[in-house]
Parts: structure tokens; C-alpha cells; sequence
């Protein structure tokens, strides 16, 4: 069986990595034989998180870099040899990829051996019988070494019909699978924590968590002249690296465009998305992106059975390709006359709160795990979700056991008042049916502050919580 866990890992700033590096840190203590699958986009940080892990043990770091097999076997020949059996062997190459392992697993009697073969794919490109070579020497011969084996990649899709290759080989081994995503805002935001709290909130809705992306930045500068710097500027690798992440798993992106287009520009349900694309076969083309990990679908919490539900709507994940589809592609020709700064000042800035307001939803939802976690809620949260029907939403429903908190997120110039209180009141009657044994709570998420009026209305009332910007971005 195949344990799935995520996990959100930085590349030029590593910090905060406590939780991650447990992770491996217990199986690298177990004791046993352990393969580890690590897959995520490319520029989340694997890399970078590997070699920290991998600093302060006896390790071999190989990049299966593009390359035919014989290039690759003899770069890890040498590898091995300069780690393993110094210079005296630092030139031999061992014969087939049987040899390689056997090494590796009399290499692994003694003191605990990683070892990290990074872009798995590539080597499974360049000789396919890999992937049955490690099985049947792991069978016979590493199951039983003091070894930890970490395979890491970036295609997605490739990655995903590795995994299954290598479970149904090994009945009885579990395979520890990471799924790498982007930081959350709380790292995130160590890359503009020079910026006011407000803009901080619109550069994690700008760039997102991917730490690549968020490298570019330069914190001395404003947010605008970053986005222009960074993103509208022809010269810059996010100009084009929303192109480059569709045309690295899909062969053919135009429909992929279209869809991602629709949905950053708010058609979320599929009926919307099939309007605005003409495309009747919509769904083939948002089931691929969400085994990508693009977008997801979510449904309301409530649902009892989510799958099936009909009220799924879709949103791309990643906060850069949202704001990538939502600005720079619709503006390619201006931007492709280096006229950036128009497009910044035209159609940009009068979007961008509008537009961020998704993200300080995120922001919130990511509080709320945090101190639900770690004991500042008055109930252990379950899960947390949306809830919405034709005609209401309500931001964030966090459910515990037997008591709920009903949560909306303002993303507002305006201090909430006594109003958005009687609203989500007003909504808790609708989602009450289907929380009979919940005790219900409210809660209140805002930009600008409240009134004099509802912060005395929250002081007398025990199931009323506000959670003002300072609050939660300190999280």
C-alpha cells in the first residue's frame, strides 16, 4: 500500500522545515529497507530539500539528467565510486544496472546508505527496464540492506505510472509517496515580509507559494514594480512559465489554455467552462489537469458523497498560473510591444484586490488548520472546507466532532460590521440541516478592521470570533 502524505518544501531559503525533514528523518531511523517516491512540479524544491536532508549522512545524490543509459550508468558508477571506494575506483563503470544495485545493497550492510536518484523519469526513458531491475533487486537484495532509496520527480504524469509499477511489485512493502507542494503563505511569505500587511497578502496572490517563483522578488522594491519587473517583462522567466509548465506534461496545450483561461476568469462550474471554451468533451481535459495537480475541484463540505456530487466547481491551485491566465495571457499582445506598465496600470491594479481575495481566503483556511492543530480553536477541526448553494457561500466551514465554525473571509476597504454578522446567521440557517448534532460558532475574517458596534457584540457573545489581518497573518 502506498502511503500519500503533502508536504511544502523552499528551495533558496531553507527554513521552517522541521516538519518535513521528520518525515524523512523517522524512516531514516527505522532501521529497515526504505523506498521513498517524492514527485511535485518542477522549481517546488526537491532538489534542494534532498541535499539539506542528505548534508549529515552518508548519502549518494545522482541527477538522472537527459542522456542515454550508458552516459547515465557510468555518472553514477562514478558517483558511487567517490563516495563508496575513493579515488583507487573513481574510473570504473560497472557492467549492467544489476551490478549498480548489488553495490549499492553490500554498500548498505554496515552504517545506514541514502541514496537519491533525482528525475527518476529520465532514467526510466533512456532504459525502460529499469523500473523491473530495482523490483526484482529489491526483492532479493535490498529489502534486507540498511538502505534508504528516495526517487524523486517532477513529471507528474510520469511519476504516476511509476508508482503503481513499483507497488504492484513489492506485495507487502509499503512505498512511502510525498506529494511536494507549494509553501503556504506563512513560508511564503519570508520571501516579502518587507511588505505591508495588505500587499503581502497580494504578492502570496501574485506569486504563490512555489519558491522558485517567489525568489524573484525583490523585497526592496514595491509589489508593482515587481510585477512588472518579474511577470510582464518579456525578458523574465515568468513571463513564460506558464507555457512552459503545460508544455512540459501536455503535448498539445491549446485546449488546456482555454480551460484555465475560463477558469481563472471566474467560469468554475463545468457548464460555464464548456460555454466559454465550446468544448462538450470539457471534463476529459479538467480530469487531466487535476491529475496533474493544476486545478482541483472542490465540493461543498457538507456533501456526503463528494464525488458524485453535482456541485463541484474548479479553480486552478497554483496562485502564479491563476494570475498568469487571468492577466498576462489575455494582454500577450500589448505585452509583446513592451508596454507593461500599461497593462499593469489598466488592467491589473484595478483587479488586484478583487482578484486576491481568493487568496486571503486560502490564507485563512491555512490559519485556521494552524491554530486548530496546535489547541487556539475551542474544538479539534476535522476538516475544512467551502459550503455554497445556488445563491449563498460561506467562506470557510470548519467541522469538528460535534461543533462547527461558520467563517466568512472580507476581503474589503470597508471594517466589517453588525451586518456580516446577521448574514453568515442568516446562512448558518441554511447549512444547519445538514449539522444536526453540531453546536455552531461564527466567525469573521477581515481586511479593514470592524466596527466599535460588532467588537462589543463579540465581547458579550461566546460563539462569535473576529480575526482581524494583523491576527491572522501572524498566524
Amino acid at each position: 500500500m502506498i502511503t500519500v502524505i503533502i508536504i511544502s518544501l523552499g528551495v533558496n531559503m531553507f527554513v521552517n522545515r522541521v516538519s518535513e525533514l521528520a518525515l524523512l528523518n523517522n524512516l531514516f531511523r527505522s532501521g529497515k529497507a526504505e523506498l521513498i517516491v517524492l514527485s511535485g512540479r518542477q522549481r517546488v524544491g526537491k532538489t534542494e530539500f534532498l541535499s539539506n536532508f542528505c548534508k549529515d549522512k552518508k548519502s549518494i545524490f545522482f541527477l538522472c539528467d537527459l542522456g542515454s543509459e550508458i552516459l547515465m550508468r557510468t555518472s553514477l558508477s562514478f558517483n558511487i565510486n567517490q563516495v563508496l571506494f575513493g579515488t583507487d575506483r573513481i574510473h570504473a563503470v560497472f557492467n549492467t544496472w544489476e551490478d549498480v544495485f548489488q553495490a549499492l545493497g553490500k554498500a548498505a550492510e554496515g552504517e545506514r546508505l541514502v541514496v537519491v536518484l533525482d528525475e527518476f523519469p529520465n532514467l526510466v526513458s533512456a532504459h525502460p527496464e529499469i523500473v523491473p531491475i530495482l523490483l526484482t533487486m529489491w526483492n532479493q537484495t535490498l529489502q534486507n540492506a540498511n538502505l534508504l532509496l528516495i526517487l524523486s520527480g517532477s513529471e507528474i504524469e510520469r511519476m504516476q505510472t511509476i508508482i503503481p509499477q513499483l507497488n504492484m511489485g513489492m506485495p507487502g512493502n509499503s512505498i512511502h509517496h510525498y506529494f511536494l507542494e507549494p509553501l503556504s503563505f506563512k513560508q511564503a511569505r519570508l520571501f516579502f515580509q518587507n511588505y505591508e500587511e495588505q500587499d503581502q497578502v497580494r504578492a502570496y496572490a501574485t506569486y504563490g507559494g512555489t519558491p522558485a517563483y517567489l525568489s524573484v522578488i525583490d523585497p526592496q522594491t514595491s509589489l508593482q514594480e515587481n510585477i512588472l519587473n518579474t511577470i510582464l517583462n518579456r525578458e523574465t522567466f515568468l513571463y513564460d512559465e506558464a507555457r512552459y509548465v503545460l508544455q512540459q506534461e501536455i503535448r498539445e496545450p491549446r485546449q488546456y489554455f482555454a480551460i484555465l483561461h475560463a477558469i481563472a476568469t471566474g467560469k468554475t462550474r463545468l457548464n460555464e467552462i464548456k460555454q466559454a471554451t465550446g468544448m462538450d468533451g470539457a471534463h476529459v481535459y479538467l480530469d487531466a489537469l487535476r491529475n496533474l495537480h493544476l486545478i482541483e475541484r472542490i465540493v461543498p463540505v457538507t456533501e456526503s458523497q463528494p464525488d458524485k456530487s453535482r456541485r463541484g466547481l474548479y479553480r486552478i491551485k497554483d496562485h502564479y498560473l491563476r494570475f498568469w491566465f487571468r492577466f498576462v495571457l489575455p494582454n500577450r499582445s500589448l505585452l509583446e510591444r513592451a508596454v507593461g506598465r500599461l497593462v499593469l496600470e489598466t488592467q491589473i491594479l484595478p483587479e488586484i484586490d478583487h482578484f486576491s481575495a481568493l487568496a486571503f481566503e486560502e490564507i485563512c483556511h491555512q490559519y485556521f488548520w494552524d491554530i486548530g492543530i496546535t489547541g487556539r480553536l475551542p474544538f479539534f477541526p476535522q476538516s475544512i472546507g467551502k459550503w455554497w448553494d445556488n445563491q449563498n457561500k460561506i467562506d470557510l466551514v470548519i467541522l469538528g466532532d460535534q461543533m462547527a465554525e461558520l467563517v466568512d473571509c472580507k476581503w474589503s476597504n470597508q471594517a466589517l460590521g453588525s451586518n456580516d454578522l446577521m448574514d453568515l446567521e442568516r446562512k448558518a440557517e441554511l447549512v444547519r440541516p445538514d449539522l444536526p448534532r453540531h453546536q455552531i460558532r461564527f466567525g469573521l475574517c477581515s481586511r479593514s478592521g470592524f466596527t466599535r458596534q460588532l467588537v462589543e457584540i463579540a465581547h458579550q457573545r461566546k460563539d462569535v470570533g473576529l480575526f482581524s489581518l494583523p491576527m491572522i497573518l501572524k498566524g
